[in-house]
């Protein structure tokens, strides 16, 4: 479970260690750029503020919940890793 003043938005579908980014499937809230996240899982905790968004190779500067997006992080996650927004 997060820690209070985190929201649950989506998970991790995919994980793509060459270039360093994630797909995100939002579930449970927006993301915008500009964002602190929260990625937890079996073996990942760590925040990170969001500095690009995209959605089907394009950039984007928000997304929306039900949005399957791609965005870049500084270290490795699992898919099914949790994402939490701060509120």
């Amino acid at each position: 479970m997060a820690d209070e003043g985190w929201q649950e938005i989506g998970k991790i579908t995919d994980y793509f260690s060459k270039v360093g980014a994630v797909a995100i499937e939002l579930t449970g809230g927006a993301l915008k750029v500009g964002d602190t996240v929260k990625f937890k899982g079996h073996t990942t905790n760590f925040e990170q503020v969001i500095t690009s968004i995209q959605i089907d190779n394009n950039s984007v500067q928000e997304a929306s919940i039900g949005d399957s997006v791609g965005i870049k992080i500084d270290e490795r996650v699992r898919k099914h890793d949790l994402v939490y927004k701060r509120r």
